[in-house]
């Protein structure tokens, strides 16, 4: 975590101090505004964690106020920094370009203030639009044939959530559209694909009553996410079975004789260590003419599974939930959206992390049905 933190810090400070000297460039301020920005910026940069050490200490209206204007301005300066930095690869590109040819052509590049005013305006009008983005709710519709299904089922209608992270952002407000649409598509069962919690969870209690309405056939079911971990497993356990879910953790349940259902902890659960009981070893005690449904959190494929299950759900990168992150997403889990392959799945998620603002993620619910194959 001390790791974790400063790496963050470093980061996350170094984009400031990147802002800071381009609004310096293209704005003269005097030392007093200067000042004032400065420790404005200071403050966004200490603002997540002085929403966890609010939070903890009791303080959710204060820690709420704190997480909406520090999470809103990251999703914000994420935004203008990734517009600045390719103004001035553009600039760069063009600054190279005249030398390589030994003509001044430095008209094609845009003067100091638009080349900051540009990237800000952009990222104002996606910040808006990624705001509105993070409340439509998609759905995502697979089918699956599988010749493992028994007679006299016509089909399987599952719903998967992922990251929904219910918490200090994501409240009653964003909670009811989902379970509605969930409820709209009448499915057999519920999963959760992990981090269905984020942070403190003191002030949830009345979120309980609306996913325990949520009442499909064959339950509802789910797995940790490293958020559960984060937010504390002991009150996440309690929270999620409050809300009607059942939580598999190295654990497969049969859905009576349609399929069996597979859940497996998110790594935080180990700390680095690996599992008493390693995913591979309890796959392959489960019988192979069944169709085996698994959950795990993050979108990695453990090369000793493969074959032990049919279908495996996962979440955990949101697609990198602002555009351009994504593109850092996929250095670590180098998977596409979607239904990659016949055997994985991966959820955009149906939430928000930390900034309320999705851009070219939109959320989701996933209905998945499996039928019988010809």
């Amino acid at each position: 975590m001390s790791l974790f933190l400063l790496t963050f810090f470093v980061l996350y400070g170094g984009v400031h101090v990147y802002a800071f000297i381009k609004i310096r460039g293209a704005i003269s301020l005097g030392a007093g505004v200067s000042g004032v920005l400065a420790i404005f910026f200071l403050l966004m940069v200490v603002g997540p964690v002085l929403v966890r050490v609010t939070e903890r200490h009791g303080l959710e209206s204060l820690a709420s106020s704190i997480a909406h204007i520090s999470y809103t301005w990251m999703g914000f300066l994420f935004l203008y920094f990734s517009a600045s930095i390719a103004v001035d690869l553009y600039r760069f590109l063009v600054f190279i370009l005249g030398k390589l040819l030994h003509h001044d052509i430095s008209f094609l590049v845009p003067a100091t203030a638009v080349s900051f005013y540009l990237p800000l305006l952009l990222a104002a009008a996606i910040s808006v639009y990624g705001f509105f983005e993070a409340r439509s709710i998609r759905t995502e519709r697979v089918t699956l044939a599988s010749s493992k299904l028994p007679a006299g089922i016509e089909k399987l209608v599952l719903v998967q959530i992922s990251d929904l992270h219910l918490g200090l952002m994501v409240r009653k407000d964003r909670l009811i559209p989902v379970l509605e649409k969930i409820k709209a598509e009448n499915p057999d069962v519920v999963v959760s694909t992990g981090d269905l919690v984020d942070g403190q969870l003191d002030g949830l209690a009345d979120l309980v009553p609306l996913l325990r309405d949520l009442n499909p056939p064959l339950g509802k079911f789910a797995v940790t996410g490293n958020h559960e971990f984060y937010a504390g497993f002991p009150q996440a356990l309690s929270f999620t079975e409050q809300a009607g879910f059942r939580l598999l953790r190295q654990k497969a349940v049969p859905m009576g004789d349609a399929f069996i259902l597979a859940g497996v902890d998110d790594p935080a659960a180990h700390r680095g260590s690996p599992p008493l009981f390693p995913e591979h070893v309890f796959l392959s005690s489960l019988p192979r003419d069944r169709f085996i449904l698994l959950l795990k959190h993050r979108p990695v494929m453990d090369p000793a599974s493969l074959g032990l299950f049919d279908l495996q759900l996962s979440g955990h990168v949101h697609k990198g939930q602002i555009f351009p992150f994504n593109l850092l997403t996929h250095l670590f889990y180098p998977v596409k959206m979607g239904l990659s392959n016949s055997s994985l799945y991966v959820s955009r998620g149906t939430g928000t992390w930390g900034p309320p603002i999705r851009f070219l993620a939109p959320p989701e619910i996933t209905v998945i049905t499996i039928v019988p194959s010809c």
